[in-house]
């Protein structure tokens, strides 16, 4: 081989990975549409059913669910037998495609390809001039963070992941202070303070609207002991005033992370705990190469987390900080204490078990 010649073999298996790539890319979009839609969760509880059945059941224009379903049926997400002119779903894959499936439904996590690619625009500006998208440009973003996060947050939160902290349930269930920077709608708080009415919780968020969306929340739940401010989370300047305070996948997208993180420090009290929940994965490249949702989560960080923190002249962090540079921020903001866990139902994120 030249320097001039390429490996024949190794540029036909790259073409059929582009192609793979370009059917996969298509199917998310589509999954994504059979989650909004309720496609999924319909189809999980009928027989084979043709096209217009599914329609009529789904209360949709038939025509497109036809169409729909031939994406479906070509991509093997669904079963279709062309005798009948019948389509089924496996119940192997609505085990990961359902709302019945909650945590383990991937269809809600299909939805943030769409999300991101309407900015697409707006980010190859900041390729060419910097600078980044604010939250504003990001439409739909508080309904699918919602969605993802009683999945990955609200689900397991009172039986896998309060317990990695030793003794903190029978704290809460005594009563103590909790606080949650960067809350977003609440409804970690809400949950946790239907469980725990003995203690206090409250909330801070940047976003009126999902502040909002949180408290009209709380109160159609009939909670007293929840708080939600909308309020600029490095800005806050509490002094020794929570037991808990917790932040889920929020210390990354801030434009001063080393400012909130010291923020925390200080309004924790003595012998309290924070719970950091954020993307796991390793500052360095080369050592996120096996992650199983590297390109995803890289992707995610362009095109959200790192260009909403420059937006507003941040550091620009981006979901995949890593654990190297997370330990190093939180030992800076003056803890001297930090445990990693993991959780079987996680892949995403790393649990930072933090004290001073």
């Amino acid at each position: 081989m030249t320097n001039n010649s390429i490996d024949e073999v190794k540029s036909e298996q790259f073409a059929e990975r582009m192609m793979t790539i370009l059917n996969d890319g298509a199917l998310n979009l589509m999954i994504s549409i059979g989650h909004r839609t309720a496609l999924f969760d319909v189809m999980s509880d009928m027989p084979p059913s043709t096209s217009e059945e599914i329609a009529n059941a789904a209360g949709l224009n038939e025509r497109y669910v036809r169409e729909w379903l031939g994406a479906m049926a070509t991509g093997r997400i669904i079963d279709h037998d062309h005798e009948k002119k019948s389509y089924s779903l496996p119940q192997e894959h609505a085990a990961w495609l359902t709302r019945a499936a909650a945590p383990n439904n991937i269809a809600v996590t299909t939805q943030w390809i769409p999300l991101l690619g309407a900015v697409e625009d707006k980010i190859v500006e900041c390729f060419k001039n910097g600078g980044g998208v604010p939250y504003e440009a990001f439409e739909r973003f508080h309904e699918v963070m919602s969605e993802e996060s009683r999945q990955t947050v609200i689900v397991p939160l009172l039986d896998q992941t309060l317990p990695l902290i030793p003794g903190v349930k029978e704290r809460l269930e005594e009563g103590i202070n909790v606080l949650d920077v960067g809350c977003g709608s609440g409804f970690a708080l809400v949950h946790m303070a239907k469980e725990y009415p003995n203690s206090r919780f409250t909330g801070y968020d940047i976003s009126e609207e999902a502040i909002n969306r949180g408290n009209t929340h709380a109160a159609e739940q009939g909670l007293s002991n929840v708080t939600l401010i909308a309020k600029d989370v490095a800005e806050f300047d509490d002094v020794q005033k929570y037991d808990l305070i917790m932040t889920f996948d929020a210390i990354h997208d801030q434009a001063d992370p080393d400012r909130v993180l010291s923020n925390i420090n200080r309004a924790l009290k003595d012998g309290g705990i924070y719970l950091m929940q954020d993307i796991a994965g390793s500052s360095h490249v080369h050592k996120n190469m096996d992650h199983p949702l590297g390109p995803l989560l890289y992707t995610t960080s362009c095109m959200h987390c790192m260009t909403v923190s420059l937006s507003q002249n941040g550091k620009g962090l981006g979901a995949m900080w890593g654990k190297e540079l997370a330990t190093q921020m939180v030992k800076n903001a003056g803890f001297t204490q930090v445990e990693i866990k993991e959780q079987p139902h996680d892949p995403i994120n790393y649990y930072y078990i933090i004290r001073k």
